[in-house]
């Protein structure tokens, strides 16, 4: 038995080719069917799931409405990616990507589309003013480069590695090992700059450390993939120090809980529509 690929001449889509996510992807954009979006009471309304880039979002949100800014309320719904949510007319409307996280602001005389987390992240905090360093100072452009730091790297810790360790129908050695040697790298880039620093840019909180903690502090916490001890996560101590910190935050405690849709039925409140929904509406609740 020949267990070695070889690649076509030109590559044809196999929507039946195995993997957690087979059912839902495919190489070519736009909706494949009508469904307008719901809107609730709230100028913000945001149309996501709670994975890390919609738990970006979420916890900046309620970080902003702990804050006192109460014109940042919002309507949290629910896309479900695994019954194809995003493919939906009103979602790719949105975000021609299909992608979540989406957001809608009908605060102003237009409405305004926003998506992909790193650019909502940046219009809401600019927006409020708030967990972002003034325009032309030093620290803005080093919360800058971290927040896009994070849009570039986090694509091969979830894309990449986490598919090919937790998600792909067959474990594989190279990808697998290319993938956790570039998680490690970038675990140890954070570290590093951890062990100079409070927070990713110095002694002030800022979206770069939201962005980057739903991702790798949610990693060396061992909420991705089961893979802390795989990739020894223990060993990056100032990464570790960082998210635990972060986590203890009532803001970021809430934002993890909102559009989760797994986990224990405590955490989950698959919609937000209210402050007062945090203790009345999550699925243990409800169910």
């Amino acid at each position: 038995m020949n267990d070695v690929y070889t690649p076509p001449k030109v590559w044809q889509w196999n929507d039946k080719s195995g993997g957690h996510f087979a059912s839902i992807n495919r190489p070519v954009a736009g909706a494949t069917h009508v469904k307008e979006l719901p809107q609730g009471k709230h100028p913000l309304q945001l149309y996501s799931l709670g994975t890390p880039n919609g738990r970006k979002v979420t916890v900046l949100l309620e970080e902003l409405l702990e804050m006192g800014q109460n014109s940042a309320e919002y309507d949290a719904w629910l896309i479900d990616i695994s019954e194809g949510n995003q493919f939906s007319s009103g979602f790719v409307d949105i975000n021609p990507n299909s992608k979540i996280p989406a957001l809608m602001d009908y605060s102003g005389a237009a409405p305004i589309r926003v998506f992909e987390s790193g650019a909502i992240m940046l219009y809401l905090a600019e927006k409020f003013n708030f967990f972002v360093p003034t325009v032309g100072s030093p620290k803005r452009a080093e919360c800058l480069s971290w927040l896009f730091w994070n849009i570039g790297s986090a694509p091969f810790l979830g894309g990449g590695f986490g598919h090919f360790y937790a998600y792909a129908p067959e474990k594989l050695e190279y990808p697998i090992n290319r993938y956790a040697m570039e998680a490690k790298r970038q675990l140890d880039v954070l570290d590093k700059q951890l062990a100079q620093h409070q927070y990713l840019c110095g002694d002030q909180y800022t979206i770069a450390d939201m962005a980057n903690f739903a991702w790798y502090g949610a990693l060396v916490l061992g909420e991705l993939y089961k893979a802390a001890e795989f990739l020894d996560v223990t060993r990056y101590t100032h990464v570790v120090r960082w998210a635990e910190q972060i986590q203890q935050r009532p803001a970021v405690i809430r934002g993890k809980r909102v559009n989760l849709a797994w986990g224990p039925e405590q955490d989950q409140l698959k919609e937000r529509h209210d402050a007062s929904d945090f203790d009345n509406k999550t699925q243990d609740k409800i169910a």
